[in-house]
């Protein structure tokens, strides 16, 4: 097989479209949390990006596409591709396009799974113990789920790939498994084991910048085209189709969400649209190679509507999910990827055939496997690791930091430095009690500074 320019410019833009996603992620994020913890949350999506970039490069592309250890399904070989040794040769090809474009593309899947995660533990979490959770649950849970998910066996044998995929024989075109249900049972461990934000259920935690999130979810949106239609590893036919299906979802999950809320609450918001947009993304990948365009329509109503009734869940069952990672992610996927076993059309890429196609449903029973072996195993491991590092480095700030923010406890910044009382004088606290340098535009300020008036101070 030779090298397709034409697919390689493909992948590679998506990789790009891809990477785009987590700066999009942590603007929406960052939107919805409390002005006084912006640049923590968004952080806390950098953070992933810098440490699974170089974990993907050393040992992760290996764990998630090496050939199956003991050719059981389970785990990649961590050093048959250590370091990415052997993928710079011409020779070493995916498909029509270099080994490293398929390298790349699939890093971008391992960063934002682990970002997904933060908005469950949004304005309590100090910022080092995420940072090695990440390293820790990419290596334990992401890098072998999606080798289970995302790995194809070769039909000469000579490669092994993952249980799901090729044993069990689930459908899951682009992570509805592998990125969406995996991140969304991690962050309902997390959330349970970190604890809840000081107030929860007793005083409102009003997203700070709508305009915020409303970027964040179109970043999201047009970045999603490269997650979805990408995952064709070429451009063709499946891509364009994937691509319209994207496109069907996402838009019925918007006025999904925006009706439940109409009925429901009175008015629709902007929130409930970003968050009805998110959803349907989330419903689709799964499925959107296997689905007609009126199948994704009934997929985006369903997520759109069950998801913005699942973010209520956390209120009457206890546990705080500060972004509704569960409620978007956790349900959006196994929705998407359980409808598969219902509205799978053969006349789709995918050429399998759901319950309401005729095809039975032992598809259905096969999506529902695969859905259930990734939320338990998630959740298990997440639990585990994160008790671990409750006791040896401890998951929260201290509840002052908690209270006053902890954008300047963990970071010594302010988010909105919009008076010279405010932000210049916190992170020349910050950096007098750390004995650190003092920011020159806090140094530069006058010693003494108007009052804020009565509209400043609230």
């Amino acid at each position: 097989m030779e090298i397709d320019t034409g697919d390689t410019a493909w992948i590679l833009v998506c990789a790009a479209l891809v990477m785009l996603m987590t700066p999009g992620l942590a603007l929406f994020y960052g939107g919805m949390v409390r002005s006084k913890s912006v640049l923590n949350m968004m952080l806390m999506s950098f953070g992933a990006m810098a440490v699974v970039g170089v974990l993907w490069v050393l040992y992760g592309y290996s764990m998630a596409f090496g050939n199956s250890v003991g050719g059981v399904g389970l785990l990649g070989d961590p050093l048959e591709y250590l370091g990415l040794s052997g993928l710079m040769s011409p020779d070493a090809l995916s498909g029509t396009a270099p080994a490293m474009a398929f390298v790349a593309f699939q890093a971008m899947f391992a960063i934002i799974a682990v970002a997904l995660i933060s908005g469950a533990i949004a304005d309590r979490a100090k910022f080092a113990t995420w940072m090695v959770f990440t390293v820790v649950w990419a290596t334990l849970v992401y890098f072998p789920i999606a080798h289970w998910v995302f790995a194809f066996s070769t039909d000469d044998g000579s490669y092994t790939g993952g249980w799901i995929a090729n044993t069990l024989g689930a459908i899951d075109f682009a992570g509805g498994t592998a990125i969406h249900i995996n991140a969304g049972a991690a962050a309902l461990a997390l959330a349970l084991v970190v604890g809840k934000r000081i107030g929860f259920k007793k005083e409102p935690m009003r997203p700070h910048n709508l305009p915020l999130v409303m970027l964040g979810a179109a970043l999201l949106w047009f970045g999603w085209f490269g997650f979805n239609a990408g995952s064709a590893l070429a451009a063709n036919g499946t891509a364009a189709t994937v691509f319209v299906n994207t496109i069907a979802a996402t838009c019925a999950a918007m006025i999904g969400w925006l009706v439940l809320e109409r009925i429901r609450d009175g008015h629709p918001t902007s929130l409930g649209a970003a968050s009805g947009i998110v959803a349907g993304l989330v419903a689709i990948t799964p499925a959107c190679s296997s689905v007609s365009p009126l199948g994704a329509i009934v997929i985006g109503l369903v997520a759109g509507v069950a998801c913005a009734a699942a973010v209520g869940l956390k209120y009457r069952l206890g546990y705080d999910d500060s972004l509704d990672v569960v409620g978007v992610h956790l349900v959006g996927g196994l929705i998407g990827t359980l409808l598969i076993g219902l509205l799978a059309d053969p006349a789709a890429p995918a050429e399998a055939a759901g319950l309401f196609y005729g095809g039975g449903a032992g598809l259905l029973g096969i999506q529902a496997v695969g859905a259930l072996a990734t939320l338990v195993y998630s959740f298990v491991v997440t639990l585990l690791i994160a008790l671990v590092l409750k006791l040896a480095m401890g998951w929260r700030v201290d509840e002052e930091a908690e209270a006053d923010g902890i954008d300047g406890d963990q970071h010594a910044e302010s988010g909105y430095d919009l008076h010279p009382l405010r932000g210049g004088s916190g992170m020349l606290a910050a950096a007098t009690a750390t004995g650190s340098t003092v920011p020159r535009q806090a140094a530069d300020e006058p010693a003494t500074a108007p009052a804020p008036n009565s509209e400043e101070m609230a």
